[in-house]
């Protein structure tokens, strides 16, 4: 208890849940990034090669900007999950003691 007291707005700053999440956001990206370009599925593989090099360039646009987003909200929905878990048990501990 002494230590969410001491630590619990210091774990709530942005820049502290992106440093403890992001591991987490990128192996799971990373993941989905092998298995889109792996050609598992021929048929989207031999659409995606059919087209023309300037909408391929839009779609890995497209599957950068979506990553970049999965990450981010991975991130934060994690660490913010996992604060607001603590938090509440906290508060739990703190209303047994009084």
């Amino acid at each position: 208890m002494v230590y969410w007291e001491a630590n619990r707005l210091r774990r709530k700053k942005v820049f502290r849940q992106l440093s403890l999440g992001l591991p987490m956001g990128v192996i799971l990206v990373t993941a989905i990034l092998i298995n889109f370009f792996s050609g598992w599925y021929k048929k989207a593989d031999m659409e995606l090669r059919s087209q023309s090099q300037s909408s391929q360039a839009s779609l890995i646009l497209v599957v950068i900007i979506a990553a970049l987003l999965i990450v981010s909200f991975i991130v934060v929905f994690s660490v913010r999950h996992k604060w607001e878990m603590y938090e509440q048990h906290y508060r739990e501990l703190m209303a047994r003691k009084d």
